[in-house]
């Protein structure tokens, strides 16, 4: 960012400036979430449409992880199909063993949960993982081998 620009996040003049954050991540709710119920989760705030953001409990050590499927995700789908794709640590009791996989598909459509661990019972296969995003951003598109049974 240059000398002139200002962070909207920082600028009190932006819109969203006056929102307080509802829990101690920092993401604005309105309702509880429950652990084990996908409906109640809230994304993270989006980046540039198409973009993925990767969620996991830092307390877990699954940083080398996150890091492995984003650089996976990032391969297999090249700027423009996914602009990029985020890692967000999180270390707090109520994310213990969080890993959860968001696809903002554009900035009309809601954040889709493509992955969570808790819910799926286990870490994601890359070749469904990839699936699901592509899915939803490029159907029809072959994945090569991850598209072989």
């Amino acid at each position: 960012m240059s000398t002139n620009e200002v962070c909207v996040d920082c600028d009190p003049r932006h819109a969203d400036a006056t929102q307080v954050p509802a829990n101690s991540l920092g993401l604005h709710t309105t309702a509880p979430q429950n652990p084990l119920d996908p409906s109640t989760f809230v994304p993270p705030t989006p980046l540039p449409t198409p973009t993925v953001i990767i969620e996991f409990c830092d307390r877990c050590r699954w940083q080398h992880r996150a890091t492995w499927v984003s650089t996976e995700l990032m391969l297999t789908f090249p700027t423009p199909a996914i602009k990029g794709v985020s890692l967000l640590p999180l270390n707090s009791e109520e994310t213990g063993g969080r890993f959860r996989v968001w696809l903002f598909p554009s900035a009309q459509d809601p954040a889709v949960l493509i992955w969570d661990r808790k819910v799926e019972g286990g870490f994601p296969e890359l070749k469904v993982l990839k699936q699901r995003i592509r899915d939803r951003i490029q159907p029809g598109i072959s994945l090569g081998h991850s598209d072989k049974k």
